[in-house]
């Protein structure tokens, strides 16, 4: 992976949570966090099956977190961050 695509990542996985919390942009935020959820899936919990390692008897955790990440993510999408939120300030809700 190129250097400038890592400093990209790493400066949206430190940014993105933190504009979530105030409410900022967060339907694309919560796109962002679907699509590394769902990749987290596919390349790397698949195989593992849908538990957790709950007694440490297999190399990996299964996909059941991040299913439930993909859920939450989607009710950000669709709901949006709620009226308290710098986007409700920024389309004049009030």
């Amino acid at each position: 992976m190129p250097a400038g695509v890592a400093v990209l990542i790493m400066v949206a996985a430190f940014l993105g949570p933190l504009g979530l919390l105030i409410g900022l942009l967060t339907p694309t935020g919560g796109a962002r966090d679907r699509h590394r959820h769902a990749g987290v899936i596919v390349t790397v919990h698949r195989q593992h099956g849908f538990f957790m390692n709950w007694f440490g008897n297999q190399q990996g955790e299964g996909v059941a977190y991040h299913l439930l990440a993909l859920g939450l993510t989607l009710a950000l999408i669709i709901g949006g961050a709620g009226r308290w939120s710098l986007d409700a300030l920024g389309a004049g809700w009030r």
